[in-house]
């Protein structure tokens, strides 16, 4: 979702990709020297979304630090986002395939959703639909979280963290 945002704020549209992905090109702003963004959805499980990422830094020439992969987070509270380098998967099954695939030297944009309630089960709990409350205030965090990508790219690593770890 935070994907959409970015792609209508740099007026992209995503195509098919042989990658097994959806990517859409866009810029950040306008001029010959705006930065580029490549945006990508896996077209496959969330929990094999490795090999997609692999394959699309190889069709890019990018390196793996160049990579920022937007995901939800259990520990860290709805609607507050971190930004984050490297690290391990702190369980979440996909980033656990990423770093299979390409290693964990990428920067990472950690979408709060809090913990499931009472004695829910994690992986019900991030499947389940968002419910009244939280579809009121995702627009809001969806902005931030594309705002956040927006800050990685323009500002650096450092500030970007700054300015989110502050919040």
């Amino acid at each position: 979702m935070v994907l959409d945002v970015l792609a209508k704020r740099t007026n992209a549209t995503f195509k098919a990709h042989k990658a097994h992905a959806l990517v859409a090109e866009g810029k950040l702003g306008q001029g010959f020297d705006a930065p580029k963004l490549v945006l990508a959805k896996s077209l496959g499980y969330m929990n094999t979304s490795g090999g997609p990422v692999a394959n699309l830094l190889k069709f890019y020439d990018l390196k793996p630090d160049q990579l920022i992969v937007i995901h939800d987070e259990l520990d860290i509270e709805p609607e507050t986002i971190k930004i984050k380098f490297s690290g391990g998967h702190g369980g979440h099954n996909g980033l656990r395939d990423i770093i299979s695939a390409v290693g964990n030297d990428y920067i990472r944009i950690r979408v709060g959703i809090g913990r499931p309630p009472g004695r829910m089960d994690a992986a019900d709990f991030v499947l389940k639909d968002f419910n009244s409350t939280e579809k009121a205030e995702l627009p809001t965090t969806l902005e931030l979280a594309a705002d956040a990508v927006e800050a990685i790219v323009t500002k650096g690593l450092t500030e970007a963290q700054q300015v989110y770890h502050s919040q």
